[in-house]
């Protein structure tokens, strides 16, 4: 499947440390003819970290994509009924917007960009990068991978000795995630060797 034409929207959320293996994956979308739609939490809007600033990192991604940065959560809303994207993804998806997403919770524009996507009964896609997958956000991860139009970027466990319950995805496989999904099923293997990949 092409992607070209494809209205594709891109939520970061604020796994900092994951920004570097996903920014090289928006590019990819862009080289193919995709219209990538960048949407941020307040996180990554408004947090600066030793991987940088998010004033930096809005500026990188409104490069990359050549497109104003979302925001907002009013700027996001209309993603659902008036301009409507083909897939959302989101990634990195934390920890905290993972168990929000599951618990139906929609408190940044990320979210609610998700929110609308799945009301039009598009394919949402996430790549996870959170530190308590086999932990406690387990039971959400789960919920959202039994629901209905959201995939997943295959993902592991990326340091099973220091940190046994994180998993990330394998950034890498992001662009065969979003064409499997366009088509409605799930790019398999979903659970990979993670640590070993990237």
């Amino acid at each position: 499947m092409s992607l070209e034409g494809k209205r594709i929207g891109f939520g970061l959320t604020g796994s900092h440390c994951t920004y570097d293996a996903v920014f090289p994956e928006i590019e990819k979308l862009v080289e193919v003819g995709a219209e990538v739609v960048p949407i941020v939490t307040f996180t990554v809007k408004n947090t600066e970290t030793r991987f940088g600033k998010g004033e930096d990192w809005i500026e990188k991604i409104e490069s990359v994509t050549g497109r104003k940065v979302i925001d907002s959560i009013v700027e996001a809303e209309p993603l659902g009924p008036k301009y409507p994207l083909d897939c959302m993804v989101i990634s990195p998806l934390t920890g905290n917007s993972m168990s929000k997403l599951a618990n139906a919770l929609t408190d940044s524009p990320v979210l609610m960009a998700a929110k609308a996507t799945i009301r039009n009964q598009k394919p949402v896609v996430l790549g996870i990068s959170t530190n308590d997958a086999l932990g406690l956000n387990g039971v959400n991860l789960m919920r959202l991978m039994a629901t209905k139009h959201i995939y997943f970027i295959p993902y592991g466990q990326d340091d099973p000795i220091k940190k046994p319950n994180s998993m990330v995805a394998r950034m890498s496989s992001l662009q065969d995630t979003v064409k499997a999904a366009l088509e409605g099923r799930q790019l398999q293997p979903v659970i990979v060797e993670r640590f070993r990949d990237e």
